[in-house]
C-alpha cells in the first residue's frame, strides 16, 4: 500500500519536473536563431538593455527572445553590458549568448584593409566595419603630431596600412587600431624587405609610394616588376617618372580614361610631369603584390612604357624616346577608334 502511495505522489511530479525541465529549455536552451547561419550582435556605447532587445528581435525566435530578454532583465545586466560583436550561431541558445554578453566575449571581426585611393575612403571603410567614427579616423589621419608618432606624416600615412586581413575586434579603440596597424607594417617590414630597400636605396615609404603608382597603372601582377623597373631607372637618372596616375591624383579625377596635354601642367607636388622624383606620398595604399614587385624589380634598359592598343592591361616598352612615339601613336589610334575621351 506504501509503494502505490509512493507512486499517486511521485509521479505528478516526475510528470510537473519533466515540463519544468522541458519550459526553461525551450526558453533558455533552444535555438535563439531565427536564420540557418551564423548572425551578429553589434553592442554599442549607447546601448542599454531596451535598445539591445530592439536589436536581437528581428534575428531571433519568439521563445528565444523570450528567454534572453528575461536572463538580460531579471540578472542586474544593466550595468554589464560590453560594447562589442556577438556571434550567435545557429545552435545557440538564450543562454549562451548572455553569457558572452555578460562576460565580453565578443567575436573578433575579419578585417581586409582595402587598396583605396584617399585616407577619406579608408575612413569611411574602417567606420562600417568597426566602432570608429569615421570622422573621428580622417581626423587622425589629418593630424601631423598623430601621423609623427606613427613614424610618418599626412601624405606618407597611407603608407602605415599593409592591406592584409586581421582580426580586430569591432569595439577596439583608434588608438589601439592605429597602434596595431603600426605594429603589423613593423613585422611586415621585415629584416628581408627592408635590406631589398635598402639596396635599392629607397626607404620602405618610398618604395610603397613606387608601388602605388605601379599598382594604378595596371592590375598585372606578372608585369609590375617590369614596370617598376622602369620607373627605377628614370629615378636613377633623374629624369621625370611622367606617370599618369599621379595626374589623376593631383586632379583629383580617378575615373580619367585619357590624360591631355593640357593636364599635365597642373600645379600640384604630384605632377611627376613637371617635378622629378617620387612623389610626397603614395597616391593610394598599395598591394602586396605592387610592394614587392618594387623590391624584386626586374632591372632592364627600358625608360618608356605605353599601354598597349589591345587593351590588355600590359604595355610596350621602350629603349628610346623614338620608340615610345610610335607605341604612344597605336594607343591613341586605338583609343580614337573607340572614341574614349
Amino acid at each position: 500500500m506504501k509503494k502505490k502511495t509512493n507512486l499517486k505522489y511521485l509521479l505528478p511530479i516526475l510528470i510537473c519536473l519533466i515540463l519544468i525541465v522541458s519550459v526553461l529549455y525551450y526558453f533558455f536552451f533552444c535555438s535563439l536563431s531565427k536564420n540557418n547561419e551564423t548572425c551578429y550582435l553589434y553592442v554599442d556605447e549607447d546601448d542599454n538593455i531596451d535598445s539591445v532587445l530592439v536589436k536581437i528581435k528581428p534575428i531571433t525566435t519568439p521563445h528565444g527572445f523570450t528567454g534572453f530578454s528575461t536572463l538580460l532583465r531579471h540578472t542586474g545586466s544593466e550595468k554589464s553590458l560590453y560594447t562589442g560583436r556577438y556571434a550567435i550561431e545557429e545552435s545557440d541558445g538564450a543562454v549562451n549568448l548572455f553569457r558572452r554578453l555578460r562576460n565580453g566575449m565578443q567575436t573578433p571581426v575579419h578585417l581586409t584593409i582595402p587598396t583605396v585611393r584617399t585616407m577619406d575612403k579608408m575612413a569611411a571603410y574602417l567606420g562600417e566595419k568597426l566602432m570608429i567614427d569615421s570622422t573621428t579616423v580622417i581626423e587622425a589621419l589629418t593630424d601631423a603630431e598623430r601621423c609623427q608618432a606613427l613614424g610618418f606624416d599626412t601624405l606618407t600615412i597611407p603608407a602605415l596600412f599593409i592591406p592584409n586581413t586581421y582580426d580586430i575586434y569591432w569595439n577596439i579603440s583608434l588608438d589601439n587600431f592605429l597602434e596595431r596597424m603600426k605594429k603589423e607594417n613593423d613585422t611586415f617590414w621585415n629584416e628581408e624587405r627592408t635590406r631589398k630597400a635598402s639596396q635599392l636605396k629607397l626607404t620602405p615609404t618610398e618604395v610603397v609610394t613606387l608601388a602605388s603608382i605601379i599598382d594604378e597603372e595596371t592590375s598585372n601582377d606578372g608585369e609590375k616588376p617590369m614596370i617598376a623597373g622602369m620607373y627605377y631607372n628614370r629615378l636613377q637618372t633623374d629624369m621625370p617618372l611622367q606617370a599618369d596616375p599621379t595626374i589623376k591624383f593631383a586632379i583629383g579625377d580617378f575615373s580619367l580614361k585619357r590624360i591631355y596635354h593640357n593636364m599635365l601642367f597642373v600645379n600640384s607636388p604630384y605632377n611627376t610631369y613637371k617635378n622629378t622624383g617620387l612623389p610626397p606620398g603614395p597616391i593610394r595604399v598599395p598591394t602586396i603584390a605592387g610592394i614587392d614587385a618594387v623590391l624584386n624589380m626586374v632591372h632592364h634598359n627600358y625608360l618608356y612604357m605605353c599601354a598597349k592598343e589591345d587593351f590588355s592591361g600590359t604595355h610596350r616598352f621602350a629603349h628610346t624616346y623614338q620608340e615610345h612615339l610610335k607605341n604612344a601613336e597605336l594607343y591613341s589610334k586605338a583609343l580614337n577608334e573607340r572614341g574614349i575621351q
